[in-house]
């Protein structure tokens, strides 16, 4: 058996901003921890806690989003010893600010820090200790990536990052993406190496420029506010 497939998991959902945040624990201990909590889903994720018993040590982030606040900051209050954690490329405040390589623990399981900077350049992967499964924030999506034109995002920089450290993972190893906006809930690393349309099928370096370069997108909605609130861990303007 799979150490992890001894953990548990939900997966939440928030509709307004299609962000899937992740719930994580150790069956044994309890203990748990809170990957991309949104700030107006707070009570919900708590309920979730509460429903499985759990103890809250975490709320961890892959970057500092653009299109939601995130819960970090609430958390911190409605949880006696929680400590927030974000990368220390992202220059964000937090009580942990983690590295390539490092392990964030719970219980007698672990998440490993990989460096996924492009959508934005503090962007980090968080990899299950059987590495069946990686939490990808907005580097690697189902069938696409996150958007590489603010927050010192780079195409070039995504596309190394995806392919030395998300590719490399095994083929099975499930894909639980920050964002979803048609359903789905997953995916795996083999069928994305072969099947994104912007990364995958041996999708050259200067292809991915140029589709990434050619998007047109909308300035995202929330950027102006959420930014600055994620760059203090999730806390609004005074």
């Amino acid at each position: 058996m799979n150490k992890f497939a001894m953990a548990g998991i939900r997966q939440l959902f928030d509709e307004e901003s299609s962000t899937y945040t992740y719930l994580l624990w150790d069956t044994t201990t309890k203990d748990a921890v809170l990957i991309d909590p949104v700030d107006t889903k707070v009570d919900r994720d708590l309920q979730a806690v509460k429903s499985e018993n759990l103890s809250l040590r975490y709320g961890i982030n892959t970057h500092a989003h653009a299109d939601h606040i995130t819960g970090t900051g609430i958390l911190k209050q409605k949880v006696q010893g929680l400590k927030s954690i974000i990368s220390k490329a992202s220059k964000a405040k937090a009580d942990i600010h983690v590295e390539p390589g490092h392990k964030i623990e719970f219980g007698k399981h672990h998440l490993t820090v990989r460096a996924t900077p492009g959508h934005t350049e503090g962007c980090v992967s968080y990899v299950s200790d059987d590495e069946t499964m990686v939490f990808t924030g907005d580097a690697l999506l189902i069938q696409g990536c996150g958007r590489t034109d603010f927050q010192g995002g780079s195409a070039s920089t995504l596309y190394d990052s995806v392919h030395n450290q998300l590719f490399t993972l095994p083929e099975d190893c499930i894909v639980y993406p920050a964002h979803d906006y048609k359903g789905r809930t997953s995916s795996k690393i083999g069928i994305e190496m072969k099947t994104n349309p912007r990364l995958g099928g041996g999708k050259t370096k200067d292809e991915f420029v140029e589709i990434m370069k050619n998007l047109n997108l909308s300035y995202p909605k929330k950027i102006d506010v959420a930014v600055p609130a994620n760059m203090r861990c999730g806390i609004p303007d005074p």
